[in-house]
């Protein structure tokens, strides 16, 4: 119905806003960037618990915790490389950056499609390719130096967080076909949230924060976690892909705005040229996907 779909695309843009709080708050967790995951999961595991087994009198679906299937556990591993990469990149570049870089995800997604399902693009999205990666070049190259602890290699980890929140997305949505979304966010952050614990001891990060605000930064992004994530998993279920690929560009900047007001962080000319070419870029892709196929489907009647 045209309603649903209205307002699974709301709550998809609510949801891109809160995630872009990210960024920050890790920032604020006084921990290592793989702790302030780990911290992330295990302050959402609560939340997500009582979402999934509350029953439907009180406004839950009654689904219940049920068993992991393979493409939760695959959504797992894929948000652990997604959430420790990231992190790292959030605190070694600037949240612009960080935040413009990984969400080149919808033209990874695409990019695969044609790689694995042989499903070839039209020569516009060649085109587009080379200009979002033209337009990551002008970010990383553009920074003044005084935007993180070691801006070009805090690019390259937030660069790869495309690959692996493509995976994750792409193991959500198929989940989606026979699991709701509070089930699917309670699995493979459950199963997550011990990967990450080992990735932070690992590499000898600290685990715990140093003062009460540290810790309410890690309670908030367990809170965002549920909001933002599980809000784009249940949009999954009724959106197409491209559609919440591209809405989800609402986050880098949002992100961008946060991170100039309260780290005061400034982007050069260079770098906002390359962070508009890039948007345009993944924007431009998508629509060359979509021109090439047609109105894409919608999806099937989502587990809810």
């Amino acid at each position: 119905m045209p309603s649903s779909r209205t307002s699974a695309l709301l709550v998809l843009i609510a949801s891109a806003c809160v995630l872009a709080f990210a960024p920050i708050l890790v920032r604020l967790t006084e921990t290592g960037p793989a702790a302030a995951g780990f911290w992330r999961f295990a302050f959402a595991l609560p939340l997500l618990l009582l979402l999934t087994v509350r029953p439907a009198a009180l406004g839950g679906g009654g689904e219940g915790i049920g068993r992991p299937s393979k493409w939760m556990a695959l959504a797992a591993v894929f948000f652990v490389l997604d959430l420790s990469f990231w992190h790292y990149g959030i605190v070694m570049t600037s949240v612009a950056n960080a935040t413009v870089l990984c969400n080149l995800t919808p033209v990874v997604v695409t990019l695969f499609g044609w790689i694995v399902f042989r499903d070839r693009p039209r020569r516009l999205f060649v085109v587009a390719i080379g200009l979002a990666m033209g337009g990551a070049f002008a970010m990383s190259a553009g920074a003044d130096g005084q935007q993180g602890s070691n801006p070009p290699l805090g690019d390259l980890f937030s660069l790869s967080v495309a690959l692996w929140y493509a995976g994750y997305f792409l193991a959500v949505k198929a989940a989606r076909a026979t699991a709701g979304a509070m089930r699917i966010m309670l699995w493979s952050t459950g199963l997550g949230a011990p990967l990450l614990l080992v990735v932070a001891l690992g590499l000898g990060e600290d685990l715990w924060p140093a003062s009460a605000a540290g810790w309410a930064a890690c309670a908030a992004m367990g809170v965002m976690h549920v909001l933002g994530q599980g809000g784009v998993a249940w949009s999954l279920g009724r959106l197409p892909a491209s559609l919440t690929a591209v809405t989800i560009l609402v986050q880098p900047v949002v992100a961008s705005g946060l991170g100039w007001l309260i780290f005061h962080e400034t982007m050069t000319p260079v770098q906002m040229i390359g962070g508009a070419v890039v948007l345009s870029a993944i924007v431009l892709a998508q629509w060359s996907a979509r021109a090439k196929t047609g109105a894409e489907p919608e999806s099937p009647a989502p587990v809810s």
